[in-house]
């Protein structure tokens, strides 16, 4: 695998990350690696969420990695780095190249590889471990991404169907506290990971321009990739979010909704309230306002 021909789709779950990279997969010479989970393996949350949910007052977020890093004992402890580095990234690129060698019985010539990584996480890591690849950063509104997420845990939905629970009326502020924390801690780490490459190395879409300049946005994904452009506008054409049929989206579907700014009139006022408390300051950095500069949140319906 030819590292430089490795991308990441980096950013929170929930953000139309699948949707990219299905558009992107229509592109020739691209290997689509779906949600390998990295992230969630070498970035395990401390507190985990139910811990987290129960304190009295909820801890700073962080993961294993960062908090036993300088523990002899733990495995990727930083101390035995030069032992663990090579042979991870050994491992993970032998698994890619072994995706790549299924699709379609043979590996492109020279084939690109995009990885949708939900844990995000781990972003700092993995763009370190790989320091010539590109990252693409698909950031979303955090209140968007809750509201969604809030919409999985329900009865029925494609998340339970998955492995999920359902979530009854007294565990949604806690959920939504939660979600709300960990979209605001994987933004900041997808951040630090963009800030650390080269401008030509790496791509910021906003989920809000993917849907109102899907073929603009694509194009500069093409430029960073290094791929022909000339097949955007079909492309996006294609995957237009509203020819997607009905049956195949809604409240308990995994394509759900595509409309900015759904939280409003999704979340009590009160779930709002609690949101922003976490995730507020995180928005602002991101150029997103918050509810104070808002008009008043409507109630829920």
């Amino acid at each position: 695998m030819e590292e430089s021909r490795l991308a990441w789709i980096f950013g929170s779950s929930r953000s139309g990350s699948t949707w990219l990279l299905r558009m992107l997969s229509d592109f020739d010479g691209v290997v689509p690696i779906d949600d390998p989970h990295l992230g969630h393996h070498l970035g395990v949350w401390r507190p985990i969420p139910l811990a987290w949910a129960a304190c009295e007052d909820p801890p700073e977020l962080t993961t294993l990695l960062d908090l036993k890093a300088e523990e002899p004992g733990y495995f990727f402890a930083e101390r035995y780095r030069d032992s663990w580095w090579e042979p991870l990234r050994t491992l993970i690129r032998a698994r890619f190249e072994a995706q790549a060698g299924e699709r379609n019985g043979e590996s492109p010539a020279q084939p690109t590889y995009v990885v949708k990584e939900p844990g995000s996480h781990a972003a700092p890591l993995l763009a370190e471990l790989f320091p010539a690849s590109k990252l693409i950063f698909l950031l979303r509104d955090g209140r968007d991404v809750v509201d969604s997420w809030l919409a999985a845990y329900r009865e029925g939905s494609w998340a339970i169907r998955g492995g999920a629970f359902p979530v009854d009326s007294g565990g949604r502020l806690p959920l939504i506290r939660w979600l709300s924390a960990v979209w605001a801690f994987r933004s900041r780490a997808v951040r630090q990971a963009f800030e650390s490459r080269a401008p030509e190395d790496r791509v910021l879409l906003r989920y809000e321009t993917l849907r109102a300049d899907t073929e603009g946005c694509l194009g500069a994904v093409c430029g960073l990739l290094g791929i022909d452009r000339d097949r955007a506008a079909q492309i996006a054409v294609r995957h237009d979010f509203d020819l997607i049929p009905p049956v195949a989206r809604g409240p308990k579907s995994e394509m759900r909704s595509a409309a900015p700014g759904s939280w409003r009139e999704n979340l009590s006022p009160e779930e709002q309230m609690a949101m922003h408390e976490v995730l507020g300051e995180t928005l602002l950095e991101f150029g997103y306002e918050t509810i104070a500069a808002q008009e008043p949140a409507l109630p829920a319906t």
